[in-house]
């Protein structure tokens, strides 16, 4: 018998519910149901059944009477379904849902269900924040306080950073707590021009007062109190010093009614006089976390595994034990061999990603030695990557153990099987050399021409 079909025998076994012993009664009042199980199996997966299911609970007609009216029956089923047979389906689980389920699998210490409820998060955030990121969002932030969830809180913070546009310049704004709209402004990779920042947070303070007018300069004094109360704690999270003389001029300065006298003084005084710095309270400007065109800090995360050799889980962005500085980029230095080496010889540890032409398909390579322009063929631990899809990390492969080889006509080059050539955006994949990369599955061979690549310089942090 396979596997497979023990776990299906195991799945009809709790469909059916033949030969229980337990007797489950999960949620309150009219929502409570009858759900059925086996004990054996209950206490052979979990320990919180193997207390549970003592002598000391309630046995009627020799079935044992377990109350869990913390636990919905919807929710309780789907776990039942896990400890069964191993299966579950997030897909069809609703946001508000996934956090009860945590829950539950928290209370019940299922760690192995709360790591797949974690996986599944990480590799569908962007799909799930486009469809309700009010709601994923405060699903997440309140998982952030179980241990089990710590790191995802700020992995979907750095997306929606990247994203910006899934919250502001739409209607999800208004729906934003003050809160999670103060957490974001905090943010210094916030991608999004200060203009911008500034007409959302106006936009977002007059949807929580819609009895105000929406043109400042009818603001009677009451009104102007209440939007200086609204948006008090908000002010010293922009980065005036961001903002173009005239942005300034045609877009803040109207609201100066609810500026300080001094910053607005300030802000004058900064845009008047070229050499004059704002005061230390204004925030420095905000700038991408990774100087990058093709990849995220997400990806980054993955690199910085990789180097680890952790491939069955990744690190999240703020314990990445490395920095990625770079130090290339084709396009804008020039896509020439003697620029590369220029660029990246004897600069240590590199990473390079490179972004096909027309595809959203990237690959590149991990070089742990520094790169030399002179001819060298040199056994490394290197490795080489491909993403068949970039926007899903779930398409990632790597191949460890091989070679980098150094030739003044070529850029960089892993083994025979990943090379650059030393003019132009052509790179080449030779299957041939498949038996140095085992597990790279890179689906392309030949020539294949790039729309860019990049190239990183790798330092461990202290």
């Amino acid at each position: 018998m396979s596997s497979q079909e023990l776990i299906n025998d195991y799945e009809r076994l709790l469909e059916v519910g033949e030969g229980y012993d337990v007797i489950i009664y999960a949620g309150e009042n009219e929502d409570m149901k009858e759900i059925r199980a086996h004990s054996l199996i209950l206490r052979a997966r979990l320990q919180h059944f193997r207390v549970a299911l003592s002598d000391q609970w309630t046995n009627i007609d020799g079935k044992i009477i377990l109350e869990i009216p913390n636990i919905s029956p919807r929710i309780f089923k789907i776990i039942l379904r896990f400890i069964y047979c191993g299966r579950i389906d997030l897909m069809n689980i609703q946001g508000p849902e996934i956090l009860e389920l945590s829950m539950a699998a928290d209370e019940l210490n299922i760690q192995t269900l709360n790591l797949c409820i974690q996986e599944y998060l990480i590799n569908h955030q962007f799909e799930l924040l486009k469809q309700d990121p009010i709601e994923i969002l405060e699903v997440v932030c309140q998982l952030n306080q179980h241990d089990t969830f710590k790191g995802l809180y700020d992995c979907f913070l750095e997306t929606i950073c990247e994203k910006s546009e899934i919250f502001l310049n739409s209607d999800n704004l208004i729906r934003l707590n003050a809160h999670l709209l103060e957490l974001l402004l905090k943010r210094d990779d916030l991608l999004m021009n200060e203009i911008e920042i500034w007409d959302n947070l106006i936009k977002w303070c007059l949807a929580q007062h819609p009895s105000i007018q929406q043109d400042v300069n009818k603001w009677n004094k009451e009104e102007i109190e209440i939007m200086k109360s609204t948006l008090r704690r908000f002010i010293p999270l922009i980065r005036f010093n961001n903002i173009s003389s005239e942005d300034f001029y045609y877009k803040l300065y109207p609201y100066k009614v609810i500026l300080t006298e001094d910053l607005t003084e300030n802000i004058l005084a900064f845009h008047m006089m070229p050499n004059k710095e704002l005061f230390n309270g204004i925030r420095p400007l905000r700038k991408p976390k990774y100087d990058t065109n093709i990849v995220t800090s997400r990806h980054f995360s993955i690199f910085a595994s990789w180097i680890e050799r952790k491939n069955s889980s990744y690190y999240f962005d703020k314990d990445i034990p490395y920095h990625f500085k770079l130090i290339y980029r084709a396009s804008r230095d020039g896509n020439r061999s003697e620029v590369f080496y220029r660029k990246c010889n004897n600069k240590g540890t590199t990473i390079v990603v490179v972004k096909i032409k027309g595809s959203e398909q990237i690959f590149g390579g991990y070089n742990p030695v520094i790169w030399r322009s002179y001819g060298n063929y040199m056994m490394t631990s290197s490795f080489i990557f491909s993403f068949t899809n970039r926007k899903n990390i779930k398409t990632a492969k790597v191949g460890y153990e091989s070679s980098i080889n150094f030739y003044p006509d070529y850029g960089s080059m892993y083994g025979c099987y990943l090379t650059c050539n030393g003019e132009g955006n052509i790179w080449g994949v030779d299957d041939s050399f498949l038996r140095n990369y085992l597990n790279i599955n890179i689906p392309l061979a030949g020539y294949v021409e790039t729309d860019d690549y990049e190239v990183f310089q790798v330092t461990k942090k202290p």
